[in-house]
C-alpha cells in the first residue's frame, strides 16, 4: 500500500494529484448513487402529495368544513409519512466496491482499473513479484484519463410508472393553468384548514370611526381599501364582519397603533371588532389567511391645553384682603376643569413642603378659549401675606393636562389690629404649616389665654380657646384632623376677637352668624356640584340655609345702621338703607340660586363669594365709610331725580309730537279724499283703499312694513311749508282751532327748553360733564318752536322727532357720565351684581354695567319685570310664528284676485305721489320694481 500511495501522489494528470482527483469523484459518486436510491423511494410519497394538490387545485377540500378539512389534511400527511418512513427504511448504504463501480461505468473504464488498485499479486517468487506487480499497477495508473460520476439516473424504468407519472404533473399543470393567480391561495388553501381560497367572496364589512367624547362629530363611514379622513386621536374605530366563519383580526402596521381592542361574536357567522386609534398608520383587518380591508389612516395628536398667566397676579394693593388671579387658557376641543396649584415660594424652616393649596377656577360649560379674573379670598390660609408660587392647571375635555409657566406673587391678606388677633393667628399658622406640634401649641394657646385682653375678659372667647386646647390634647383624635380643626376654629376667633375690637358685641355676633351660614350655603353647593345632584330635596336644602343666610345680613345691616345711630353718623333715610341693602342681597340670591337650580354650581360659587366679601366690608366699615356712604346715597338720589325730569320731558315732547302728526293727518285726508272721489269708479272698493294705510294695503297682499312706517298715512303727504292748500275752502273755525292749538303748543315747546337748559347745568354740576345730546336736543326744539310759529306742522313734526332722539340720547350719555364718575357705583357695604371679570365664562345679568354695577335702571324692571307672555328668546308669544292656522291649500278665487289687482294699482298711485314721506316712497319703489 505504501507503494501505492507512493504512485498515485507521483502521478499528475490534467486536474492535479491522482488521489485528490480521485477522492473527489468518488464523493461526487455516492452522492449520485444515493440520489438514485432516494429518488424511488420518494416517488410514491409525492405522488400522494401531488393527488391531494390537485384535489386542492380542483376546490374539494376546501368544500369540507374545517374540522372535516382539517382530519382529512392531517390524515393523508400522516399516511405519506408512512409510506415515507417505510420506503426510506428499505435503502441500503453504498459500499466502495459500488462507488468504484459507477465511476468506472460512467468514465468508460474497461478491465475494472479502480479494482486493480486495491488487488494484490498471487504468491509468486520474490524477484518476480517485485518487477512484475508495479509495472502493472503503473500502466493501469497511465490509462486513467477523466474520471467522472455521471447524472443520476431518475426515469422509471418500467413504463407503467412513466406513464402515471406523466398524467399527474400534466394534471397538475393544467389545473394550475386554470386556477391562474389563485393557484397558490388554493394550494395553501387546502393544505391549511381555517384559510379561504382567493376565489371565496370575501365578508360583508361595515366600518366606521366614532370621534371621541371630547370632539363630538358624527361617524365616519369607511370604504375598504381607501384612504380613511383625519381623526383625533383618541378616536373608536368599529368594524361588523358578516359571512365569516372565523375571527377576524386587526394589525396595526406602518407605526399604527391600536389600543383596547375588543372581539365580540355576534353569531356564528358575525363579529364585532372594536379599537381606539392613537397614532397614525396603515391599519389591515384580515381574517381565514386573507386581507379583508387596509385603511391608511392619519390620527391627530390632542395636544395638551395651553394656559398662562393674565397680567399682575396677586394681592391688589394696600387695605384689599383678596388675591387677584388672572388667567387664560385655550384647548381646541375644550376645556373640563381648571385650578390653581400655588406652593410656597420660600418654605419656612421646619414647614411641610410638599403642601400645596388648589383653587379651583370658574367654567361654564366646555370653553375653547376662557380669558377672566377671579379674585379669591385666600386671607384664611396660612400663605397670606406671603409669596408663593403658583401654576395654572388646564385640563381638556380629552383628559390631558397642560400647565403654564410658574409665577411668584403674594397672597392678600387681611390686616388685624388687636395684638392678642395677631399672636393667636401666628400660631394658628406655624402649626398648620406644621412648624410645630400639637403640644406646644396648645401651650402657646394656654399662654395667650391667661394673658390679659378680649379673650380672658369675654366668657365666650374664652371658652372657645379653651376647647380648642382640649382638641389638641385629646390623643384619640389624629394630628391631620386635629390640625384642620383647629385652624378653622382658631381663624374664627381670631376675626370674633377683631369684630369685638369696638366693643360692638351686636355686629360681631351678626358677623359669626353671617360666616357660619356662608359656609353652610358653601357647602351645600359644593355637595351639589360633587353629587351632581339638583333634585327637589337638594333645593329645600339650600334654600333653607339660603333663608339663613338672609336672616344674619338682615341682623348685619340693622347692627351697621344701629352703630352709625351711636356715632351720630350721617346716613340720610336710615330705614331706606336698610332697604336698599336687603334689596341688593335679594336680588343676589336670587340669582344664586337660579345657577343652582340650573346646575351652575361654579356662578352659585361666584354669587356667594360676592356676598362674602361684601359682609367683609360692613364687618370692616368705619364712621367714614358710613359719612363716604351718605354722599353716594345723596348722588344717587339726585341722579334719579334728574333721570325721572329727563323722562317727563321726552314724554311732554312725545304729546307735542302727536298734535302735529294728528294735524297733518287731517290735512292728508282733505287730499285723500279729493284723489278718491276722482278715482272711485262707482263700486266703493277703490275709495276703501285709499283711505288705508300703507301698512294695512301691504298686510293685506301678505307683505310687512317697514317698522317705522307711518300707520296714520293713507293719502298724499305735504311737503314742508310750501304744499298747495287744498282745492276748495277750510272750515274757518277748524283753522282757528288749529292756529290757538300750535301757539299753545309754541309756549309748551319754549318751557320744555327752559327745563332742559336748567337739567343740563344740575347736571354738570352734579358730574362736571355735560352731554353733547343735550346741546341738540334744545337746538331741534328751538327749530320746532320756529315751524309752530309759520304753522308748518310738518317741520314740527320732524324737529320734534330729532327732540325725541336726542333726549334718548341724552339718557344714554347720562347713565355712561355717572358710570365714569363713580356716582352710580354700588355701595361698598352692598353686594354688586356680575363681575365675571375679564373671560368668557362669565355670565352676565340684566341691568347691569359693564364694570360689573349695577345700572341706574336695575330697579325700575330687572327681576321684578313681567315676562309672562314670552317665549324662552324673550320674544312675544307667536312673534315670528305663521299665524294661519288653516293647513288647507287655498286657491283665490276671483274676486280676491280682483282686490289684489286694485291694492296693487293703490300702491302705484301712491308710489307716483312725490309729496308722500321720503321713507315710504323708497319702500315701494324697491317693492314694485320687479313688476
Amino acid at each position: 500500500m505504501r507503494g501505492l500511495k507512493q504512485d498515485l501522489t507521483a502521478s499528475t494528470a490534467q486536474d492535479g494529484t491522482l488521489a485528490a482527483r480521485l477522492a473527489h469523484v468518488r464523493r461526487h459518486a455516492a452522492l449520485v448513487l444515493h440520489i438514485e436510491q432516494l429518488w424511488p423511494a420518494l416517488q410514491p410519497t409525492m405522488a400522494m402529495l401531488g393527488v391531494y394538490t390537485l384535489a386542492g387545485l380542483l376546490r374539494l377540500p376546501q368544500h369540507l368544513p374545517d374540522g372535516l378539512r382539517l382530519v382529512s389534511v392531517a390524515g393523508w400527511l400522516s399516511l405519506c409519512g408512512w409510506r415515507l418512513h417505510t420506503d426510506l427504511g428499505r435503502l441500503r448504504p453504498t459500499m466502495p466496491e459500488d462507488i468504484d463501480r459507477r465511476i468506472e461505468q460512467a468514465s468508460g473504464l474497461r478491465n475494472r482499473p479502480l479494482a486493480s488498485l486495491t488487488d494484490t499479486p498471487a504468491p509468486l517468487p520474490p524477484a518476480r513479484n517485485t518487477l512484475l506487480w508495479p509495472a502493472h499497477r503503473q500502466r493501469l495508473l497511465g490509462s486513467l484519463g477523466q474520471l467522472r460520476a455521471g447524472w443520476p439516473a431518475l426515469a422509471p424504468k418500467d413504463r407503467t410508472p412513466q406513464l402515471a407519472a406523466a398524467g399527474l404533473v400534466l394534471a397538475l399543470a393544467v389545473a394550475s393553468g386554470v386556477a391562474g393567480s389563485s393557484a397558490p391561495g388554493r394550494i395553501l388553501a387546502a393544505f391549511i384548514p381555517g384559510r379561504d381560497d382567493p376565489d371565496v367572496p370575501l365578508p360583508h364589512i361595515d366600518a366606521w370611526i366614532t370621534p371621541p367624547a371630547y370632539a363630538p362629530d358624527a361617524p365616519v363611514f369607511l370604504s375598504p381599501n381607501r384612504p380613511a379622513p383625519q381623526m383625533q386621536e383618541g378616536a373608536r374605530l368599529t368594524v361588523i364582519v358578516n359571512g365569516m366563519a372565523s375571527h377576524p383580526v386587526l394589525q396595526g402596521t406602518h407605526g399604527m397603533v391600536v389600543q383596547d381592542a375588543k372581539r365580540q361574536k355576534l353569531d356564528p357567522h358575525s363579529w364585532k371588532l372594536e379599537a381606539t386609534l392613537t397614532h397614525s398608520g396603515l391599519l389591515r383587518l384580515t381574517g381565514r389567511g386573507r386581507t379583508l380591508a387596509s385603511w391608511s389612516m392619519t390620527i391627530l395628536p390632542d395636544l395638551a391645553p395651553q394656559a398662562a398667566w393674565g397680567p399682575s397676579p396677586g394681592a391688589p394693593g394696600k387695605g384689599d384682603w383678596h388675591t387677584r388671579l388672572p388667567y387664560t387658557a385655550s384647548h381646541a376641543y375644550g376645556l373640563s376643569d381648571m385650578q390653581v396649584v400655588l406652593h410656597a415660594a420660600h418654605p419656612a424652616r421646619g414647614a411641610n413642603p410638599k403642601r400645596e393649596l388648589s383653587i379651583p377656577l370658574p367654567l361654564t360649560g366646555h370653553p375653547k378659549s376662557v380669558k377672566n379674573v377671579i379674585v379669591p379670598d385666600l386671607s384664611e390660609d396660612p400663605w397670606a401675606g406671603q409669596d408663593v408660587t403658583g401654576q395654572i392647571v388646564a385640563t381638556a375635555t380629552s383628559g390631558h393636562q397642560g400647565q403654564s409657566e410658574p409665577a411668584t406673587f403674594k397672597l392678600g391678606s387681611r390686616v388685624f389690629h388687636s395684638p392678642i388677633a395677631r399672636a393667636i393667628l401666628d400660631v394658628r399658622r406655624r402649626f398648620a404649616l406644621e412648624q410645630e406640634k400639637r403640644d406646644d401649641t396648645a401651650q402657646d394657646l394656654e399662654a395667650l389665654g391667661e394673658a390679659p385682653g378680649p379673650v380672658r375678659e369675654h366668657t365666650g372667647m374664652f371658652l372657645n380657646l379653651t376647647s380648642i386646647v382640649a382638641l389638641l390634647e385629646n390623643a384619640d383624635i389624629d394630628t391631620q384632623t386635629a390640625r384642620t380643626s383647629a385652624t378653622n376654629l382658631l381663624w374664627d376667633l381670631a376675626l370674633d376677637i377683631e369684630d369685638r375690637r369696638t366693643g360692638d358685641n351686636a355686629s360681631a355676633q351678626a358677623s359669626i352668624d353671617v360666616r357660619a351660614a356662608q359656609a353652610d350655603v358653601a357647602q351645600k353647593l359644593a355637595d351639589m356640584k360633587r353629587n351632581g345632584t339638583h333634585d327637589q330635596q337638594a333645593q329645600e336644602e339650600l334654600e333653607q340655609s339660603l333663608k339663613a343666610l338672609q336672616d344674619a345680613i338682615a341682623r348685619k345691616m340693622q347692627a351697621l345702621a344701629d352703630n352709625a345711630l351711636r356715632n351720630h353718623t350721617a346716613i340720610p333715610d336710615l330705614p331706606g338703607f336698610s332697604a336698599a341693602g336687603n334689596k341688593a342681597f335679594d336680588r343676589l340670591m336670587k340669582q344664586l340660586r337660579a345657577d343652582a337650580a340650573n346646575g351652575r354650581s361654579g356662578d352659585a360659587m361666584q354669587r356667594l363669594q360676592e356676598m362674602e366679601n361684601a359682609t367683609e366690608r360692613m364687618r370692616n366699615a368705619t364712621p367714614q365709610d358710613l359719612a363716604a356712604l351718605a354722599q353716594q346715597l345723596q348722588a344717587q338720589q339726585k341722579a334719579r331725580e334728574q333721570a325721572a325730569a329727563l323722562h317727563d320731558l321726552a314724554t311732554k315732547e312725545s304729546s307735542l309730537l302727536d298734535h302735529a302728526q294728528s294735524r297733518l293727518d287731517e290735512h292728508v285726508r282733505a287730499l285723500s279724499q279729493q284723489q278718491r272721489d276722482l278715482a272711485d269708479d262707482g263700486d266703493g272698493e277703490a275709495a276703501e283703499y285709499a283711505n288705508l294705510p300703507t301698512s294695512e294695503l301691504l298686510r293685506r297682499l301678505g307683505l310687512s312694513a317697514p317698522p317705522n312706517m307711518g300707520e296714520g298715512s293713507t293719502g298724499p303727504q305735504p311737503s314742508s311749508g310750501n304744499a298747495p292748500p287744498p282745492s276748495g275752502l277750510p272750515d274757518p273755525a277748524k283753522a282757528e282751532a288749529q292756529a290757538s292749538a300750535r301757539r299753545t303748543e309754541r309756549a309748551t315747546q319754549h318751557a320744555l327748553e327752559q327745563a332742559l337748559s336748567e337739567l343740563k347745568d344740575e347736571f354738570k354740576e352734579l358730574t362736571g360733564k355735560t352731554p353733547d345730546a343735550f346741546e341738540q336736543a334744545r337746538k331741534s326744539m328751538a327749530m320746532a318752536r320756529k315751524a309752530l310759529a309759520d304753522g308748518d306742522d310738518a317741520a314740527a313734526a320732524s324737529a320734534e322727532e330729532k327732540a325725541l332722539e336726542a333726549l334718548r340720547q341724552s339718557r344714554k350719555q347720562m347713565q355712561d357720565s355717572m358710570k365714569g364718575n363713580g356716582q352710580n357705583t354700588t355701595p361698598s357695604f352692598l353686594p354688586s351684581f356680575g363681575g365675571s371679570g375679564d373671560g368668557s365664562s362669565g355670565s352676565g345679568n340684566a341691568g347691569e354695567s359693564g364694570n360689573g354695577q349695577p345700572s341706574d335702571t336695575a330697579g325700575e324692571g330687572g327681576d321684578d319685570e313681567d315676562t309672562t307672555g314670552k317665549d324662552p328668546l324673550g320674544r312675544k308669544e307667536g312673534e315670528g310664528a305663521d299665524q294661519n292656522t288653516d293647513d288647507s291649500t287655498h286657491i283665490p278665487d276671483t274676486v280676491a284676485r280682483q282686490r289684489a289687482r286694485e291694492i296693487e294699482q293703490e300702491l302705484r298711485r301712491r308710489d307716483s305721489d312725490r309729496t308722500r314721506p321720503q321713507q315710504e316712497l323708497e319702500y315701494l319703489d324697491r317693492l314694485l320694481k320687479p313688476f
